[in-house]
């Protein structure tokens, strides 16, 4: 059903000229009453038209189609030029839908699949408000109902209470134009949020009406951020009343946002900061507090704790030393918060965060060893235990290093595996504070790591230098070097023989001729680990007549094999 057409007989000839509309003359005027005419007429038999409650109609073609008309009417209306005698009707036909009953699209009782009110309302508020603010506020709290997105059958405006008759919901009409009808009801509340701006009634009024009617973030966010440019505009003081409700709409667009999946969701975490940081410290002490309803840990240590410790936000809110003490602590107790729930993304941003408090230092250091056997990955362990050593803690780094090896697993062919420079670093680590750290972490470099290259690398650095040369601060070291006949180094050296022998096995299960030379080339670097042990140069030669007996199929690799190794 659309807006009543009584109104087009009139139009054309008041309102169609294209120019702003006064009041023409004609004869057959005598038979107005007094104070009407045509444009009179025309105007109020819109406004009846506009507001009449009418059914959303099936099929996109018509749903656009009561759009279009809606605007072309509202398009002539804005033509007219309002005079004492026009506001009269506007005010009197506002008081009439108001108080309607079913027949108003703005009454008390509103079908769910009722056409929305937003536009028209919108329009009305922007005539009325230079007249009656009062009346025009009404009208659009009253049109900012969406009862098609209610899932609740109960709703109101904020008035007095009013009814939604529900009906069965598989009989309601798709609603094609459902994102445009959204738009709408948005520019109405944000409509609303500026002409408000320095009333703090009406803003919470508003702001409550928007809380309880729209029902999408990213409009919500919008809302927020209008209304934060609003209240921040460069010629005045900040508006702190508009400043609240753009950081409460902020507050439930995170809340609506935390648990489903948002693209736009960190622009949004960063600018609710922002809007708390404009409110003040103690909007910020207030999300910090209640983070858990807000943000996700990770969101809460990386963009929230990281932005409120910043120098930019202590200069922005001119702050003082126990002010800043306050929010640090305030900032430190968030980021072990979130450390304790998510320690494997949260723990190294947690450490850095409390990195000048001691307690709170030692509190997320604790963390990450407690999370560390069950709850957290080589890659993170490794990641922090690096961080440890650049922040001058090479035994909390040593002692993170041991325990992400044991969550590691390199397996013969992985020799491009991500995790070798950690190995390698972490057994640089102990070589240089020491004998007994070296020969504490090759038992865990030996269970983890079966690939020979990777193996006779670490061999190799360990040979070259004496154990703990760091750790004597570049003095004059009289030490010896290990020796690969005895502990920690034969058990690397055995395990090292063992995995070029393993490996080679399980290269020549499935070898192509192409892959020749290159295993030829492997077999050299195996020569090189095996000639290290004392007895190296029989266990090798053992080792080649061993590949010639079993792989004696193979004649063309083992004549490259007896070139080669004899």
């Amino acid at each position: 059903m659309e807006p009543i057409p009584i109104s087009a007989p009139l139009l054309p000839g008041s309102l169609g000229s294209g120019r702003r509309m006064e009041h023409p003359v004609f004869p057959v005027q005598r038979f107005l009453e007094e104070g009407e005419s045509f444009v009179s007429l025309a105007v109020e038999t819109a406004l009846i038209g506009l507001g009449q409650q009418r059914v959303m109609p099936d099929g996109l073609y018509a749903q656009e189609k009561v759009c279009r008309n809606e605007e072309q009417l509202l398009a002539k209306l804005q033509e007219v030029d309002l005079d004492d005698s026009l506001v009269k009707i506007f005010r009197k036909q506002a008081v009439i839908l108001l108080e309607a009953g079913p027949y108003s699209g703005l009454g008390e009782l509103l079908y769910r699949e009722s056409v929305p009110m937003h536009t028209f309302a919108k329009y009305l508020f922007t005539s009325l408000l230079p007249h009656d603010a009062e009346l025009a506020y009404k009208i659009a709290l009253r049109a900012m109902r969406l009862p098609v997105l209610e899932s609740t059958a109960p709703s109101g405006d904020l008035s007095r209470p009013h009814h939604i008759v529900s009906v069965v919901p598989n009989r309601y009409p798709r609603w094609f134009t459902l994102s445009h009808i959204e738009t709408q009801q948005c520019e109405l509340a944000s409509t609303m949020l500026t002409a408000a701006k320095g009333d703090a009634r009406k803003l919470q009024t508003v702001l409550e009406s928007i809380q309880k009617n729209i029902h999408s973030s990213s409009h919500i966010f919008k809302l927020a951020q209008d209304a934060f440019k609003i209240a921040t505009l460069m010629d005045s003081l900040p508006d702190i009343t508009l400043l609240k409700v753009s950081l409460e709409l902020g507050l439930q667009v995170m809340r609506m946002t935390l648990s489903t999946l948002n693209w736009r969701r960190r622009e949004m975490v960063r600018w609710l900061v922002t809007c708390a940081t404009e409110v003040g410290v103690f909007a910020l002490d207030s999300i910090m507090q209640s983070w858990f309803t807000l943000f996700t840990p990770t969101e809460a240590t990386s963009v929230v704790a990281s932005t409120v410790m910043s120098n930019s936000t202590i200069v922005r809110l001119h702050l003082d030393c126990h002010q800043q003490e306050n929010l640090a602590n305030s900032a430190r107790t968030l980021a072990l918060q979130c450390a304790m729930k998510d320690p494997q993304n949260c723990a190294l941003s947690a450490l850095t965060l409390c990195e000048k408090d001691h307690i709170a230092f030692e509190t997320a250091y604790q963390i990450v060893l407690d999370a560390a056997a069950t709850g957290m990955n080589y890659t993170q362990l490794f990641t922090i235990a690096r961080y440890m050593e650049h922040r001058g803690y090479p035994m909390r780094a040593y002692k993170l290093a041991t325990l992400a090896m044991t969550h590691l697993n390199l397996s013969y062919n992985q020799d491009t595996h991500p995790a070798i420079n950690d190995v390698l670093w972490a057994c640089a680590l102990s070589h240089s504070l020491g004998k007994n750290e070296l020969a504490a972490v090759i038992p865990l470099v030996v269970k983890s790591v079966k690939c020979a290259t990777v193996l006779s690398d670490i061999l190799r650095r360990c040979t070259l230098t004496t154990p703990g040369m760091v750790a004597l601060h570049s003095r004059r070291n009289s030490g010896k070097l290990m020796s690969l006949d005895k502990a920690p180094l034969r058990q690397l050296l055995d395990a090292t023989i063992g995995a070029y022998i393993n490996t080679t096995h399980s290269r020549l299960t499935h070898i192509s001729p192409r892959h020749y030379s290159e295993f030829i080339e492997f077999l050299s670097k195996a020569r090189e680990t095996f000639l290290m042990a004392h007895d190296g140069h029989i266990q090798f030669t053992q080792f080649i007549d061993n590949l010639k007996q079993i792989y004696k199929g193979k004649k063309k690799l083992m004549m490259l094999v007896r070139e080669r190794f004899g």
